[in-house]
């Protein structure tokens, strides 16, 4: 597991990070590492105020754009803007199959099952059912690699970064056809991408939890929370950070 802390914005009110799979945003468990130990010990390495407040998670085998608060006044601003989607999240993803429509919406109701830590999609009826909303947009198709061979300058940027994070994934699927997504979420609930795309039929690649038909390996879940924005808890300028932006691994 790694041991460094990717930092790609800090200042005495947040921290912006780069969660790697299969690392916990927080956990319980004394013998593993998450993400809160990670800034908490980079903090008190330097010295600074190691207080470290979580404002919003990413599933455990989920990459991605992170935002932690370092005091409470700006866990409760940072807080209040996700919690009223004020925060704009975006994702990228490698989807089974093909789509019938180039971009859509998917709107469902899930029920969380604690014990078992999966969601699944109910009736509206179903007592305390959560409405889910997504947005989807297909960036590429992966058709048994003749897409993939096109030039680096004839590519999009969103096919370009798309092909950089699921690279691993890109060497697996030369056989099967896979859709590069592109996701926004309109609400924030558990699991909620990897249900509602394997309700609609079209389960991400290399998630265990979903996809029934995942085969055994190490590949993660190709699902990367890509970019971030939102307002600074203190002088309400607009933010936004990207998976790839400048930054320093400590």
């Amino acid at each position: 597991m790694k041991k460094y802390i990717d930092i790609i914005y800090e200042d005495k009110d947040l921290a912006v990070c780069h969660k790697p799979a299969g690392i916990p945003v927080q956990t319980a468990k004394t013998s593993q590492q998450d993400m809160v130990s990670l800034l908490r010990n980079y903090y008190a390495i330097k010295n600074e105020d190691s207080q470290i407040f979580v404002v919003h998670r990413l599933d455990q085998p989920v990459e991605g754009v992170m935002v932690f608060a370092r005091n409470k006044q700006a866990a409760a601003e940072l807080s209040r803007q996700s919690r009223e989607r004020a925060m704009d999240k975006c994702y990228m993803a490698l989807a089974e199959g093909t789509f019938q429509q180039s971009s859509g919406e998917l709107k469902d109701y899930l029920m969380r099952e604690g014990k078992s830590n999966i969601s699944r999609v109910v009736s509206q009826v179903t007592p305390g059912a959560k409405q889910a909303k997504l947005y989807y947009e297909v960036v590429e198709v992966w058709d048994q690699g003749h897409n993939q061979q096109k030039e680096e300058e004839d590519l999009s940027s969103l096919q370009q970064e798309g092909r950089r994070i699921f690279s691993c994934h890109w060497q697996d699927q030369r056989e099967r056809e896979v859709s590069l997504l592109q996701i926004k979420l309109e609400t924030g609930r558990h699991h909620q991408i990897r249900v509602q795309m394997a309700h609609a039929g079209h389960p991400l690649v290399g998630d265990k939890k979903y996809n029934p038909s995942c085969q055994k390996g190490c590949l993660p879940v190709a699902l990367c929370s890509v970019s971030l924005a939102f307002c600074h808890p203190r002088n309400g300028k607009s933010m936004e950070f990207r998976l790839h932006s400048r930054h320093d691994i400590i």
